[in-house]
């Protein structure tokens, strides 16, 4: 159901996606300006706070990128297709739609402008779009017409520029280093070639797409060093594609339609499509929609719609500021900015969970404690599945104080409303006393039957909460003058009874001032102990997610150091022995280094 609308129709679901009728520009690229990001997107983007499927497409003008977006919407219609020679998409087009075939995820869905586009005078942006494409996907889809030959992959020379215009860290890192940090930080690549009309064949045996990819990508075997520059300008796409995205898939694509029908794709129907092309795109759509995974970081940082939307920001300003956009960085500021948010949020559900959980005033301290500590576990459990890289726990550390803060403030409430529902008691009781009847012979004796009365009727009294010591106390001094004249009235006792009186009478206060001071002796080490018990929870579900980042980052360094070595095996088999030696020394030094940090940690 729709909870509210946003602009030009776009709905926000109470499950936190949104439905939006149509695409929407989120990065504009007018004519003669520089890229800039359409607000509007954003906000929507911003909304978002499930988990996000990012796919993005790129590739030249006018080969039908499209149109393989509308069929991931599952539309006919959505992004523009056009019909002509010119670039129809200018900038890069977000539609978001909810994920077919995974819960609780949105699919974004990114359609980018044309490379290569020859009425463009600087080709700067493409660059730019090219890389934009690649830092904010999850999967990335190269779109090709033909044949992957020498031509289309010399034509992918955008590949080739990543390394001069995206850093992963601050520091400036080798080369090697540079590619492992690639390989951990880009998406999936998916290479489609559409009016592919030859036979997947090779050496007279029938191949798969994904063979004929991978035998495409195979650099120029030469066991001589000296000849590398010569082969840099034909191998860099291929061992750039290699080196950047370990995990690769291809499609390819027969001719839709006739020529005159493709004017008018958004028309056509499946009826009027070919059979095996109608196969391969649905194909295609199902291995996307399957297969890709959420956009994530290392560490297994899952991207929501509203984390997407800033990491947009962050590597705009650094475009427009004429900086390389930096992962590490733009990491680092995503993490101030969920960190925040998952200590207000996390704060926000503390004090909603306690104000739900307790009704004041408490008949004991540990009432009020044990109601804390499920509040404070599952307040906990939300921070640290929200926050990331907190690494000082500087964020956690601020949450645990505005919890003690929220705690004490609710113990102080707590008390206050105790000891003001307990002086309304006392006064209600002593009502129906009459304290001028005790001005005479033998009114001190009624007056204590009457008052020890009242006492007990107190004491019987539930729910007067954690303040019944301290209000008694109070009470008892206050009405101790009239007792004193009471007494002093009363000539029926000798002096040395008035004593005893007194002396009973100040007894009973010493006893409820004994019990107070016993009270509050247990209400501090109550205290205490729940400052102990938060700080093993805290603790506790902190150690518990270090356990988890390390686990994670285990399995990401051994997928990378897996995918390095299945790349040196395919260099050995093509010839390449040079690089092999080059990589085996590289990669023998990397698996040292982190042995020794792994050390380090444990």
């Amino acid at each position: 159901m729709d909870a509210s609308k946003g602009p030009q129709g776009y709905h926000q679901t109470e499950g936190g996606s949104v439905k939006m009728p149509r695409p929407i520009c989120l990065i504009e690229n007018e004519s003669g300006s520089k890229l800039q990001v359409n607000q509007e997107a954003l906000n929507i983007l911003s909304s978002i706070k499930q988990p996000v499927v990012v796919v993005a497409i790129v590739g030249m003008y006018r080969t039908g990128k499209s149109y393989l977006m509308n069929r991931l919407a599952g539309k006919n219609t959505g992004f523009s297709l056009g019909s002509t020679i010119q670039s129809e998409t200018k900038g890069i087009w977000m539609w978001c739609v909810t994920h077919p075939r995974r819960e609780n995820r949105t699919l974004v869905l990114l359609d980018t402008e044309g490379l290569g586009d020859v009425e463009k005078g600087d080709q700067t942006n493409d660059t730019w779009i090219f890389s934009l494409a690649v830092l904010l996907s999850s999967t990335l889809v190269y779109n090709s017409m033909g044949t992957i030959n020498n031509e289309a992959l010399m034509s992918l020379h955008y590949v080739t520029e990543l390394t001069k215009r995206i850093k992963v860290k601050s520091s400036q890192e080798g080369e090697d280093e540079a590619s492992s940090e690639f390989m951990r930080h880009f998406p999936s690549f998916v290479w489609t070639v559409r009016d592919f009309s030859l036979e997947l064949e090779l050496n007279g045996r029938t191949i798969t797409a994904d063979e004929y990819l991978e035998n495409a990508l195979k650099l120029n075997a030469n066991d001589s060093k000296n000849n590398a520059p010569h082969l840099a300008l034909s191998d860099g796409p291929r061992k750039c594609i290699r080196m950047f995205f370990p995990v690769r898939k291809c499609f390819v694509f027969d001719r839709p339609t006739n020529k005159r029908k493709l004017k008018k794709m958004e028309e056509v129907g499946d009826d009027d499509l070919e059979p095996d092309f109608i196969k391969q795109t649905r194909d295609f759509c199902s291995y996307i929609l399957s297969d890709s995974k959420e956009k994530s970081f290392t560490g297994g940082i899952i991207v929501n719609g509203s984390m997407l939307a800033n990491l947009v920001v962050t590597y705009m300003d650094a475009i427009r500021g004429g900086q390389m956009p930096c992962l590490e960085n733009a990491v680092l500021a995503l993490s101030q900015i969920e960190n925040s948010a998952a200590v207000e949020k996390s704060h926000a559900l503390y004090r909603q969970l306690l104000g739900e959980r307790v009704v004041l005033p408490t008949e004991t301290q540990e009432e009020l404690a044990s109601v804390h500590e499920g509040c404070l576990k599952e307040a906990l459990q939300l921070f640290m599945a929200r926050s990331f890289k907190d690494n000082d726990q500087q964020y956690q550390k601020d949450l645990m104080e505005h919890i003690k803060e929220e705690y004490e403030r609710k113990c102080q409430e707590n008390a206050d409303l105790s000891r003001k529902h307990c002086i309304t008691l006392l006064q209600q009781l002593w009502q129906s006393l009459d304290q001028e009847s005790y001005m005479r012979p033998g009114g001190y004796a009624d007056y204590r039957v009457q008052v020890d009365s009242i006492i007990q009727q107190y004491r019987d009294t539930p729910g007067k909460g954690i303040q019944s010591g301290h209000a008694l106390e109070s009470f008892l001094k206050e009405k101790s003058d009239l007792e004193r004249n009471i007494l002093m009235a009363d000539k029926s006792l000798t002096e040395k009874q008035r004593i005893l009186e007194a002396e009973k009478a100040l007894a009973e206060v010493e006893r409820v001032k004994a019990e107070v001071a016993r009270q509050e002796q247990e209400a501090m080490a109550q205290k205490m102990e729940d400052m102990e018990r938060a700080h093993r929870e805290n603790e506790q579900q902190l150690l518990e997610k270090i356990k988890w980042e390390r686990k994670a980052m285990m399995e990401e360094n051994e997928r990378v150091l897996t995918q390095r070595l299945k790349e040196q095996r395919a260099l050995e088999m093509e010839g390449y022995k040079w690089q092999l030696e080059l990589m085996e020394a590289k990669l023998e030094n990397k698996m040292l280094k982190q042995q020794q940090d792994s050390c380090v940690i444990s």
